[in-house]
């Protein structure tokens, strides 16, 4: 933090993003809902535009919690290619596609990797600043909550489960 006595403001980046989420509307948001079976998953995700990137911000309720002690409420959470939170018996977000990679690199270099949730007592606060991609990139496409944590590691999409929430990014 920098102090400047012939302001006395302080400039810091990240009280610039922390103002920017809690003053500003968003450029767009996804309006997430759980799949049937996993419970009442609900939330938003917020994308505002900041210089040279992008600040995402999720707000989720509803998360499966885990009755074990030591137990995991750690989720994988992806910008998907698709636009449609549709799909079948099997996979009801199939038409999400898989994770946006516009680049085609391995994972978790996707364009989509966002970083996991951390699910406490069912509900998730995150923010993230990126230049993975560019709001007019994201319009469209889909948010996916996944039941378990990305690993960072395994082909194409980390080992995180089935889609357990879905929503579609549209812009303010």
């Amino acid at each position: 933090m920098i102090y400047t006595e012939t302001t006395d403001s302080y400039e810091n980046p990240g009280l610039r993003f922390l103002e920017t989420a809690l003053y500003q509307m968003p450029a767009a948001y996804a309006e997430l809902t759980g799949n049937p079976g996993n419970g009442e998953i609900k939330g938003i995700v917020r994308f505002y535009p900041v210089g040279a990137g992008v600040l995402v911000n999720a707000e989720i309720y509803g998360l499966p919690t885990s009755t074990e002690v030591c137990g995991s409420d750690i989720f994988g959470f992806h910008v998907h290619e698709g636009h449609s939170c549709t799909g079948n018996d099997t996979d009801p977000y199939a038409n999400a596609g898989q994770h946006y990679n516009p680049s085609l690199c391995p994972h978790p270099a996707h364009s989509g990797d966002l970083p996991p949730l951390f699910g406490n007592n069912g509900s998730a606060w995150m923010m993230y600043y990126t230049d993975r991609f560019a709001l007019t990139d994201l319009i469209g496409r889909t948010v996916i909550i996944h039941s378990h944590p990305d690993d960072f590691t395994t082909q194409p999409s980390g080992n995180s489960g089935t889609k357990i929430a879905c929503g579609t990014i549209q812009q303010t």
